[in-house]
């Protein structure tokens, strides 16, 4: 089978297509035939390994598994002998976690791994992209910031993958909505239901004069020490964006009122994740989050699909079509 893999940190041109086995399902596993796959922020970020801590869990020298990808969607097409919760011609969708390995042909994971039945409104391309800025969006609005009706929510880069599935997920839980972004997506970014949107090429939010609950900085190119005089006394400022500052003020800010909060939303449990995979699918089938997709690509062109990742300008999601599919 096809397969995305990175030869060695750095450029996009690492990535190269490979003829690699099939894998063969354990027991408890399934055999997924991937139709969908995703090219993420997060994706272009582990191919660099950036922060360098992250070498301590992806492969100090070299990636520790080369295949790349975490996002995928497709059709099972084996089951293991104790399998139970799938079915063979089961459309599902998930991730791989720090296994990786969802850029390829086929996957094989346990059952009990972050993999759920397909909602019937999405395709799969746009199942493939739940795990990515949807599940994070969600983990962090609902389980971190405790987000409620009638609050101030911000959103930082609200054009991106996790921005538009921000602010609609905000939307649903009845807050008020400031999304950042460029001029050029502030009328996407009003579809998806922000109440206001901030061009941060004039505007400095933070300095705006507005106070907000939650700000929620899904690029990390802001900071809570220049965040702080935008929160409400009981503010949060989130992001998934880790680096030496934000650590550093998770800490220090751990007992204050106004904190800083960050997670590795995909290093939770599996049971967490698939718990709020559900929740997602919930709200989805009430209609009230749309994955948005920017551009689609071959899987082969994996490399291509980062470089315009790396761009920053992407408005959404970038997905990868396997050719098998279809």
């Amino acid at each position: 089978m096809k397969a995305i893999v990175l030869t060695r940190y750095g450029s996009p041109e690492n990535l190269v297509v490979r003829e690699i086995s099939k894998p063969v399902p354990k027991e408890n596993e399934v055999l997924i035939k991937v139709a969908a796959t995703t090219a993420t922020t997060a994706d272009t970020m582990m191919r660099k390994a950036t922060p360098f801590i992250s070498r301590f869990f992806l492969g100090f020298f070299r990636p520790r598994k080369a295949v790349t990808g975490t996002g995928f969607a497709g059709e099972i097409v084996e089951v293991g002998k104790n399998v139970s919760r799938f079915e063979l011609g089961d459309q599902v969708f998930g991730e791989t976690g720090t296994d990786f390995g969802a850029n390829a042909e086929y996957i094989a994971l346990s059952e009990e791994g972050v993999i759920e039945k397909l909602p019937s409104q999405l395709s799969l391309e746009e199942a493939a992209t739940l795990t990515d800025g949807p599940l994070t969006s969600l983990n962090f609005l609902k389980s971190l910031g405790k987000i409620k009706g009638g609050q101030k929510v911000l959103i930082n880069g609200a054009s991106g993958s996790l921005g538009t599935a921000a602010v609609q997920l905000a939307r649903y839980y009845g807050a008020e909505v400031t999304g950042v972004s460029s001029a050029k997506n502030a009328e996407l970014v009003k579809s998806l239901g922000a109440d206001k949107v901030i061009d941060y090429r004039s505007t400095d939010f933070t300095k705006a004069g507005e106070q907000y609950d939650l700000i929620f900085d899904t690029i990390g190119s802001s900071s809570f020490s220049k965040t702080k005089k935008a929160l409400k006394q009981d503010g949060l400022y989130m992001s998934p964006v880790l680096n030496i500052g934000l650590l550093f003020q998770v800490i220090f800010t751990a007992k204050s009122r106004k904190k800083a909060i960050f997670s590795a939303t995909g290093l939770l449990p599996h049971d967490e994740l698939r718990a709020l995979l559900k929740d997602l699918i919930g709200i989805i089938e009430g209609g009230y989050l749309k994955p948005v997709i920017d551009r689609q690509y071959p899987l082969e062109k994996a490399a291509e699909a980062h470089k315009y990742v790396d761009t920053g300008r992407k408005r959404g999601n970038v997905v990868l079509v396997t050719k098998m599919y279809g």
